[in-house]
């Protein structure tokens, strides 16, 4: 099992990876669902993940709240994407929506090509959660065709508990199946990491609290 911490700051990061961490997502600010770290916090993040042999994913998000970005918000999101590449960041998260939730693929286009162009591999993080459930699957060929590596889901709203949200998730898996990894998480623990996965038929997960630390 691929276990996948969700982190803020690099200050937990030594205590994860001794803990069983496989690979790093790296973030600022998880209280309002995670923003770009700084460059230092990458810098020094990587630096000590890479001595361990840890992959880090690094969160492309310009601030909180939606996922529907003015011009100058995108601006900055590529220019923390270049920043990343000349860190050696090995993957970055991101999701841009438009305003009727779907996907904004001039903006993901755009960035799914700054991150190939640097050799990082692209997940599509949770903003996949808000497209409507219907354009779900559509949005999911889209991403795998563009190359996009993995998508990040809890299956629904983040305030359903994560075993409610195995119906759907088992038909995202279902509906990835040789096209996308999907990487569940959400309220996924190191006490039910192990039910979620043989429910899914997946070999990794996401979270915040999926290893335990002493």
């Amino acid at each position: 099992m691929l276990k996948e911490v969700c982190v803020e700051n690099f200050t937990v990061i030594p205590r994860v990876i001794a803990a069983g961490a496989n690979r790093i997502e790296l973030n600022n600010n998880l209280a309002v669902g995670g923003t770009t770290p700084s460059y230092g916090v990458i810098e020094q993040s990587v630096d000590y993940a890479h001595q361990h042999n840890v992959p880090v994913v690094v969160m492309i998000r310009p601030r909180g709240g939606n996922f529907i970005y003015n011009n100058e918000e995108f601006a900055i999101m590529l220019e923390d994407l270049k920043i990343c590449a000349s860190l050696n960041v090995d993957a970055v998260t991101f999701g841009c929506l438009t305003a009727a939730h779907n996907l904004d693929k001039a903006q993901m286009k755009k960035l799914i090509a700054a991150a190939q162009a640097a050799n990082m591999t692209v997940v599509m993080h949770m903003a996949f959660d808000e497209i409507p459930q219907e354009c779900q699957q559509e949005s999911l060929n889209w991403l795998a065709i563009h190359g996009v590596k993995r998508i990040l889901t809890h299956g629904g709203d983040l305030t359903q508990p994560i075993m409610e949200a195995v119906p759907h998730l088992q038909e995202i898996v279902s509906w990835a199946k040789d096209k996308i990894e999907i990487l569940a998480g959400g309220g996924i623990t190191a006490a039910n990491c192990e039910v979620v996965a043989g429910k899914l038929g997946v070999t990794q997960l996401h979270g915040s609290k999926i290893v335990l630390m002493n």
